[in-house]
């Protein structure tokens, strides 16, 4: 026999689970919020041969498989995942800071994975934002 107090407990669970749920689901295409201190962070490695060279290897190895080779979002898992890749040579993508891009790779959302762990030296995630700049058209 189900008592008046568990029934009340079940029905506040059941609506505190969809009010949880409205908050945490973003709509695909929403906007990418970066905190401010990373969108004014500097980059302090600087874009020469070496970083983008361990910027590319780096990208080969982490990114090229859904980002594409030229960072056009056709990498071969790129029509496997629900979120498009993006276009890295495209101005708007390109017209971002250095933070920004430092913290989309640090952080990940979606199908995009977080690299902290992947790409543990902040410098190494830099590098391969230097990378990511050589990619504009």
């Amino acid at each position: 026999m189900i008592t008046k107090r568990f029934l009340q407990v079940g029905i506040f669970m059941v609506f505190a689970m969809l009010i949880a749920t409205a908050f945490s689901t973003r709509q695909e295409g929403d906007p990418w919020v970066v905190p401010e201190k990373y969108k004014k962070m500097k980059n302090p490695v600087a874009s020469d041969a070496e970083s983008i060279s361990a910027g590319k290897a780096l990208y080969a190895k982490h990114c090229k498989s859904c980002h594409g080779t030229k960072g056009l979002g056709d990498g071969t898992k790129a029509a496997q995942l629900k979120t498009e890749c993006g276009d890295f040579s495209k101005a708007d993508f390109q017209s971002q800071s250095d933070g920004s891009l430092f913290y989309k790779i640090n952080e990940g959302r979606d199908d995009m994975p977080s690299f902290k762990k992947k790409i543990p030296d902040a410098d190494d995630v830099w590098s391969v934002v230097n990378y990511v700049r050589t990619l504009k058209k």
